[in-house]
């Protein structure tokens, strides 16, 4: 097995971001939606101001030295290449944590909460370590099925032993948490416990027939979301190659795609904007754009989304709740799953993005979760 670890630098042409931008010019709009909101998915005009300042204001130089100035790595773990950032803390004595991403996002979700969370004075400094998901961003598309979230979570505990570490913890929001209680349900070695801001748990019917007010709200999100929010898992989940030639091809139709859950998913007053900053969505679309992950992003969906629920985690666990997750679940349908739930906390503020949301509540979360399992 090649165990070796690759520094990775980025330097993308100006030939790629010319020819981005003779895309965006070729582009065919639609006509503008019959509705004044975002019921009908990105709305036109919302559209073409992010594209206009894609193509003429956004410096994606910015993003790519940032990438760089962390650190960026790559080395293959079962035939596939992962890419990941690895940020320690000049405190030797820090806890390795390893961050996961979910989708629409990318590593660009942890920029903020890297310099707080690697912070050799703060009370419970972190080395970070945060891959991009197969599929996604600068790691390798997976060539055959089966890089399911099982798989990534074995991945995952292979590459914090091949960085050295023997003790160390996990965190994941969307995608990022059903790694991550993967990750909690097969207990490696050196894993002393995870921390999710999306756990992922199912009513019974016992708890269908008197909810509590936690529970109703919960059981409301998850229609809002089955009736009006799961268009795109459903397309990813069932034909992600159909979808896929659009989101590729097309930085518009990418745009389009991915923009719309910035504004659905986040804790906003009516725009992504007031959530996200402009630059911030452009350089996420970017990790997209650039690697042409539309499609092998999406087969994510295709190979593990019947089992987002699945396993049960008894090591050391924690969740937080952010009052605009798209998928809330109340904290006694948390316990059946997390059976080892050592901390839990409702925020007030943030949503789906969490750490990108709201990275010095995020900090300060995994902090409270991990310094109590730590004792």
């Amino acid at each position: 097995m090649n165990e070796h670890i690759e520094p990775f630098a980025l330097a993308v042409p100006d030939s790629e971001l010319d020819f981005l931008h003779r895309r965006i010019d070729l582009t065919r709009w639609p006509e503008k939606e019959t509705v004044d909101d975002w019921s009908q998915g990105t709305p036109l005009a919302a559209l073409q101001e992010l594209v206009g300042y894609w193509r003429d204001g956004y410096d994606w130089r910015w993003c790519e030295n940032e990438l760089n100035r962390f650190g960026q790595f790559t080395t293959e773990i079962d035939g596939l290449r992962i890419h990941f950032l690895h940020v320690r803390s000049s405190n030797p004595d820090a806890l390795p944590l390893i961050l996961t991403h979910g989708w629409p996002g990318s590593v660009r979700e942890f920029f903020e909460a890297i310099g707080p969370l690697t912070d050799a004075g703060a009370p419970l400094p972190f080395h970070v370590v945060a891959p991009s998901l197969p599929g996604f961003g600068f790691s390798g598309k997976p060539g055959a099925t089966g890089w399911g979230v099982e798989r990534i979570g074995r991945a995952w505990a292979e590459l914090m032993r091949r960085l050295g570490y023997t003790r160390w913890v996990a965190q994941g929001g969307d995608w990022g948490a059903a790694v991550t209680t993967a990750i909690g349900a097969q207990a490696p070695e050196g894993c002393l416990g995870i921390h999710v801001n999306m756990p992922v748990a199912r009513p019974l019917p016992e708890d269908l027939a008197a909810p509590t007010p936690a529970e109703l709200k919960a059981l409301a999100a998850l229609q809002h979301y089955q009736e009006w929010d799961s268009g795109y898992s459903k397309q990813q989940s069932t034909r992600p190659q159909s979808v896929g030639y659009g989101l590729v091809d097309s930085p518009v139709g990418l745009a389009g795609w991915i923009f719309e859950k910035m504004r659905a998913w986040t804790d906003n007053a009516g725009s992504p904007f007031d959530a996200l900053g402009r630059d911030a969505i452009l350089d996420n679309l970017m990790l997209y754009w650039l690697p042409a992950t539309g499609a092998s992003s999406a087969r994510l969906y295709w190979e593990s989304f019947s089992k987002f629920g699945e396993g049960t985690v008894s090591i050391p666990s924690g969740a937080s709740q952010f009052p605009k997750e798209i998928i809330p679940a109340p904290r006694k349908w948390a316990e059946r799953r997390y059976t080892n739930l050592v901390y839990w906390n409702e925020v007030d503020k943030g949503g789906h993005f969490a750490a990108w949301e709201q990275p010095e509540l995020f900090v300060s979360e995994l902090r409270a979760c991990f310094g109590r399992m730590l004792g």
